[in-house]
């Protein structure tokens, strides 16, 4: 059974750069023609799709996020990572890692718990 688990601060300041892992079990992000990605949602918002990683090693970005973004994986620790930049608080929100047949989605059949970010000073 493949389970995803973020991880990372729950807190960081303006200005600086958020990084989070996901490490999955269960299986490997690169196969299964998988798109491995990140969602958040924002306190009283909808879900945001932010980016992906393809069991190829590809990678896309929602536009809106493209300049601030980046999303890798460490293979040898079946781990992908997001990081993004120049936070403000409105990037303030619970983050989500997902596996998906399909680059992008809000409802993935399988995320993991979500962590909370709160970008404050």
């Amino acid at each position: 059974q493949v389970q995803l688990q973020e991880s990372g601060p729950g807190l960081v300041k303006p200005s600086q750069t958020l990084s989070l892992t996901c490490t999955v079990s269960g299986g490997s992000i690169t196969t299964g023609y998988y798109y491995w990605s990140w969602i958040r949602q924002p306190p009283g918002k909808g879900l945001e799709w932010m980016g992906a990683i393809a069991y190829s090693g590809s990678t896309y970005y929602s536009p809106s996020l493209k300049s601030r973004l980046s999303i890798s994986r460490d293979t040898s620790k079946n781990q992908f990572t997001l990081q993004l930049s120049s936070l403000t608080p409105e990037d303030t929100a619970v983050y989500y890692c997902a596996r998906e047949l399909v680059v992008k989605t809000t409802t993935p059949r399988l995320r993991g718990q979500g962590t909370q970010v709160t970008v404050s000073s």
